[in-house]
Parts: C-alpha cells; structure tokens; sequence
C-alpha cells in the first residue's frame, strides 16, 4: 500500500510539474490593449454591459460598412479592406463577445440571438440608422442572421466564406484548433494550456496563401485568445449544437448580397457558397481559385474590387448612400 501510495505521489507531482511547465497564463489586460487597441481603437460601452472594442474609419458622410470576424478572429482581419476601401467608404468592425479586446460575455451568452444583438446595439451607439453588414465565418453567419431578423436596417449583405449553411459533417473538421475545442475533457485543458504552435498550425490549415500566416498574425491570434475569459467564451461557444439555416429562412432575404468564397476553404466548402446563391434571391457570386477561408486577407485586392465594383452597379449606387 505505501509502494502504491508513492507511485502516485509521483504521478500527481510529474503531472502537476508538466502542467506548470506547458501553462501559458492569460494575456495581461493593459498590454494587450497598449498593443492592439491604439488608436483609431475606441471602447463603446453597450446596454448589456458589454464594453466593445470598435474602430470607425472613413469619412462619416459615406456608406457605412459594418464588418463581423470569423470564429477566434478578431478586427484586425479586416485591415486590407479599410486601407483599401476607407476613402470611400465608412468602415465598422468591432471585436465580438468573446474576441479580441471586447473579452467575454457579462452574461455568459454567447448564442446567435446575443451576437445578432450585439452588431445592432454597436450600430445603434455609432448614429446607425441603414448600413451594409459584411461577414466572413462565424461573422457571415451571424451577418445572414442579422438579415433575416433586421432587413429592414439594412441596405446591403455581403458573405465572406459564410457559415450557417447546411452540410454534412462538422465544419472545420480538418482544422486542429477546431478539432481541439469539440473534444471533451481534453478541451478543458485549452482554456490554460494553449501552445503557441497550435495556433500556427491551425491558422496554417485555415488558407491556402501561407504568405498571410506571418510571426505577427500567429501572435495576434495567439495573444487575443489568451485575453481574459476568451478561452473559456470558445469553449462555450463550440459547446453548442451546430445551427444552420434553412432555405426558406434565407429565400426571405431580398436584401442584395454579394457571396465571396475561395474554392480551396477547407473549413466551409465551396458547396456552402451555391446554397447561398442558390437560396438568395437577390445574390451575386465571386470566387477565387487557389483561396482558402480567409479571402479578404488571402486576396484582398481581389475581393475589395469585387466590393466596390459590386456597390457601383446602378442598382445598388442609388440604395447605398
């Protein structure tokens, strides 16, 4: 008994040693906004006691573009498309529940309906009355969900590698970062071991331009999911059962919409990309060869063009003002 009494003794103090050596801790608050929240970066504070971290750029009499990040993404995702498209236009994009510097929810809600009322409550606070609502991922489906619920806030839609369309299987199934925070017990230990390779690695799987998998972008992604309570908000989040829409939810959806997929998306297929055409009654589809699930980083001349030349057809110059 005192052999065995020993033997696991040991094990405890190898496994408790182990776990102290491969923690990596929360990022610390301040730095992290000293660092990623400079200037333009604001902080609104909404209804729901969430305080938000937001940047609006562009002239303030122009259309207004308001941009939602992928899953574990944050702002910043979308830098190529505010250099390339804020003179022209007023561009709003925020770090969502659980993202980035805007951290988790007061409430712990992290279902559709709160995201859905997050980009209303931001828009409403920033003098909003109609915008256009962009989306890649995560944030195009919570952007399709936004449509289906306000349409009439909005003047146009434009999906970036969307979810929320029905497929087979689990979306980003090939994707380890994804595979880790659906596997039970083992994605408890995420919320406090999180190797950075992993988030190269992950990210690595997520385009097929590797040239956008730069030591500052995995920093970035490393650091923000470090940012307190983030890692527990995606545990949260992949926890829930997967949602996608149906095809008379989106049929109802009239408002214009431009669909921007890269073929090569080993998250979500370029199958999602027909459904939505397919079921969007008023939809315009662009997509890129060799492009994988982040377009706007991978191509973002490309697919800001297809934005702006998309915008400057007469049937939308005259809706979008």
């Amino acid at each position: 008994m005192r052999a065995l009494f020993k033997g696991l003794l040991v094990l405890v103090t190898v496994l408790v040693a182990a776990f102290l050596f491969f923690r990596t801790p929360d990022t610390d608050p301040a730095e992290m906004r000293a660092k990623y929240g400079g200037p333009p970066s604001q902080f609104v504070d909404l209804d729901n006691g969430l305080t938000v971290h937001v940047r609006d750029e562009g002239p303030r009499d122009a259309p207004a573009i308001v941009l939602l990040h992928g899953s574990n993404a944050d702002l910043h995702t979308w830098q190529e498309w505010v250099r390339l498209l804020g003179q022209d236009y007023r561009i709003i994009r925020f770090d969502q529940i659980g993202h980035g510097l805007t951290g988790p929810a007061p409430n712990g809600d992290y279902s559709t309906a709160a995201f859905v009322e997050t980009v209303d409550q931001v828009a409403s606070s920033l003098g909003l009355e109609r915008f256009i609502l962009g989306g890649n991922s995560m944030g195009g489906q919570i952007a399709m969900a936004y449509a289906i619920a306000h349409p009439d806030r909005l003047d146009a839609l434009i999906l970036v590698d969307a979810g929320g369309a029905p497929q087979p299987g689990e979306g980003g199934s090939g994707n380890i970062g994804f595979t880790i925070a659906r596997m039970p017990v083992v994605n408890q230990l995420m919320t406090q071991i999180t190797p950075r390779p992993i988030i190269e690695q992950s990210l690595s799987q997520s385009v097929s331009n590797q040239a956008v998998v730069t030591p500052q972008a995995v920093d970035r992604y490393w650091e923000l999911l470090r940012y307190p309570g983030n890692r527990a908000a995606t545990l949260a989040r992949f926890g829930k059962p997967a949602e996608a829409f149906t095809d008379a939810q989106v049929a109802r959806v009239t408002v214009p919409t431009l669909i921007i997929w890269g073929e090569d998306d080993a998250l979500i297929p370029f199958s999602s990309a027909a459904w939505f055409a397919k079921n969007l009654p008023e939809s315009t589809l662009v997509s890129y060869p060799g492009i994988g699930h982040l377009p706007m980083e991978e191509a973002p001349v490309r697919s800001a063009d297809a934005v702006r030349e998309w915008l400057g057809e007469p049937a939308l110059a005259t809706a979008v003002r």
